[in-house]
């Protein structure tokens, strides 16, 4: 399985600040321990076309040239400098390839990435640029060049945060569902419009969570059945673990791991190749968090292996897409 990192680039950041900017570069060294069969690759940066897919050109030269207002950045919640425009290029870049990854061979994962506050013309809540929506929007291009077809696309957002900068993107695209499972009580105070979105109650935990989530991809698979999606993109964030600083529910590693296995297998199943991203993950033990995320690589990988040992990709008529995930 591919998987694609930017920790190189380093976000420098003031003293206490709680973004976790070191998340990314620790999960690296445990995948690259742990996960014999993962290929580890560095993200290019994303350009401005590619970035202008889903931002809008005034925002993507705003940030590029450190022109954002005061206001605009506070919101961001990062300071600018070149190194956090670098590494917020390079994040969309690994969600890129992961989108082209697993197109070409069932399940690609990016190790950072779930930039889902960000929108057309604002970021927010740590997020510059939205990796979701460039790539699925260029996944589009590509394969409409390729193969002269529409690539409907999902987004299964499991962030603890709604995804609102991504469903206010998309909200006029019947060809991109989202989904957002989300606490109602946390951030963003004023929530978006996903095509379907699940508020979850503080506390929550294992058996309530997975409850709503078989639900709500029952329900997807329903609205979806006329029009299936030809590629998934998967925020698989660590926040609503029990140990999160910012999550307010309370699910388990165990609970977070079925999660995971839930989406893949349902993925899999119907022949939905997927892009993974960590998202977001504010762990008291920053361990704790990276120890999740590297739970959802590991069931990615094996998800990865049950597409190449059960034949799904070929049958799926996916091997067009080789040249350009390579």
């Amino acid at each position: 399985m591919h998987a694609y990192c930017l920790d190189r680039f380093g976000l420098p950041l003031p003293p206490g600040h709680r973004f976790p900017v070191s998340k990314s570069g620790r999960l690296r060294e445990q995948v690259a321990l742990q996960c014999a069969d993962v290929q580890l690759s560095e993200a290019p940066a994303a350009t401005d076309g590619e970035l202008a897919l889903a931002h809008t050109p005034a925002y993507v030269e705003a940030v590029a040239q450190g022109e954002l207002p005061a206001a605009a950045q506070r919101a961001i919640g990062l300071p600018w400098s070149p190194a956090m425009v670098e590494r917020s290029r390079r994040s969309v870049g690994a969600t890129i390839c992961a989108a082209r990854a697993a197109l070409a061979h069932g399940v690609a994962v990016q190790l950072a990435g779930g930039t889902h506050h960000a929108h057309a013309d604002r970021g927010a809540g740590y997020c510059v640029f939205n990796d979701t929506a460039v790539a699925a929007r260029l996944m589009q291009a590509e394969v409409h060049r390729a193969r002269r077809s529409l690539l409907r696309v999902l987004v299964i957002d499991l962030d603890v945060h709604q995804g609102d900068g991504t469903a206010t993107i998309f909200v006029d695209d019947p060809t991109v569902f989202t989904l957002s499972l989300h606490g109602a009580r946390n951030f963003p105070v004023h929530k978006a419009r996903s095509d379907l979105d699940v508020e979850l109650p503080d506390g929550c935990g294992d058996a309530d969570y997975l409850q709503a989530l078989d639900a709500a991809l029952d329900t997807v698979w329903a609205r979806l059945a006329a029009t299936p999606p030809g590629l998934a993109f998967y925020l698989a964030g660590a926040d609503p673990h029990e140990g999160d600083r910012l999550g307010r529910l309370k699910l388990t590693f165990e609970g977070l791991a079925a999660r995971d296995r839930r989406v893949f297998d349902d993925l899999r199943a119907r022949c939905i190749p997927v892009a993974v991203s960590m998202a977001g993950g504010y762990g008291a033990d920053l361990d704790a968090t990276v120890a999740v995320h590297l739970r959802t690589v590991v069931e990615a990988a094996r998800s990865a292996v049950m597409w190449r040992d059960e034949g799904v990709a070929r049958e799926a008529g996916l091997g067009s897409m080789e040249q350009s995930a390579a």
